[in-house]
């Protein structure tokens, strides 16, 4: 008997071992180094009026908008990838249909650090940004002043960056950053548009050198990124972009400042109130002057935002 529930014992063993080796086989690692946010949402604002004594035209406008974020993050390793979309149209009484917003961006941050503990890495950062259709000085609509990849602005570069992801903020200096322009439309780039060096004429007018479509700089690049919760249900964004280069007027400094609060009504209803600055000096306005289009020097841009809609995290 003795030797039975021995051998019992042993066939239990072994049974055991191979049984634990199957499942750890067969179920699939369940461990993962990626975290993902996914956001898209959809504000409307409309307005109509009838027999109205003070007058009005009636309206409607809608935004669409997408942040999709892929962070990795193992051991001393972080790679955080963004990819923001926004697209709004306006429509008025007796008017064309407007743009009100464009804006796709692509952001790539590589870093690695000496040791678990500290929040400093060595970095690199890829940036891509460019809009979906066509941009105009309304009410001319013939002629666009900007276009899909004109322009189109990349980023690339080496530095250092500060991380807390325990009060969302985020600090990049980079000493050495190639920033290229692309103004991939023929017309914009003969007439320089945004930076790039423009067509060559002869005294008749007769073009004798196209313009040029690519621009590259090497400069300093400094961003900063911060989210906070002001109040209950109110939160604070903050993203700052500033960027110089070496050769071309150093110390000049372009500047792309955006803020927003995020205030949240419940799960899927949500308010924002933002701001958009943006200065560059390689970018020209352009105003309408007895039916043609006059190129001006550079101005602050400022665009303000409020909206109201459904926003949906997944």
């Amino acid at each position: 008997m003795l030797k039975k529930a021995y051998l019992f014992g042993f066939l239990f063993l072994i049974f055991q071992s191979n049984y634990s080796q199957i499942i750890r086989t067969e179920l699939p690692d369940t461990i993962s180094y990626w975290s993902k946010e996914n956001k898209v949402g959809l504000d409307v604002s409309q307005i109509s009026f009838v027999n109205w004594n003070a007058g009005g035209n009636n309206s409607i406008s809608g935004l669409l908008k997408g942040e999709f974020i892929r962070t990795y993050t193992k051991d001393n390793i972080r790679w955080k990838n963004e990819l923001i979309m926004r697209y709004g149209i306006n429509k008025q009484e007796r008017q064309e249909v407007r743009k009100t917003d464009d804006q796709f961006a692509l952001n790539s941050t590589f870093g690695y650090k000496r040791d678990t503990v500290s929040n400093w890495y060595y970095a690199g950062k890829f940036n891509f940004r460019t809009q979906f259709a066509n941009g105009y000085n309304y009410p001319n609509t013939e002629l666009a002043i900007s276009k899909p990849f004109a322009p189109a602005y990349t980023f690339l570069g080496i530095g250092a960056e500060y991380a807390r992801k325990d009060i969302n903020f985020n600090l990049y200096l980079s000493p050495l950053t190639q920033k290229t322009t692309m103004v991939f439309d023929q017309r914009l780039a003969d007439q320089g548009a945004f930076g790039v060096d423009k067509a060559v004429y002869d005294e008749f007018g007769n073009l004798i050198k196209k313009g040029k479509n690519i621009r590259n700089e090497t400069g300093i690049l400094i961003t900063n990124q911060w989210k906070t919760e002001i109040y209950q249900n109110i939160k604070l964004e903050h993203r700052l972009s500033l960027y110089t280069d070496y050769l071309n007027k150093f110390g000049n400094i372009d500047v792309d400042w955006q803020l927003q609060l995020d205030m949240t009504v419940n799960q899927y209803v949500k308010a924002n109130i933002g701001t958009h600055i943006i200065y560059d000096d390689d970018i020209k306005t352009k105003e309408e002057e007895n039916g043609v289009q006059v190129i001006k020097g550079p101005k602050v841009q400022l665009k303000q935002l409020l909206g109201v809609g459904l926003t949906y995290s997944f």
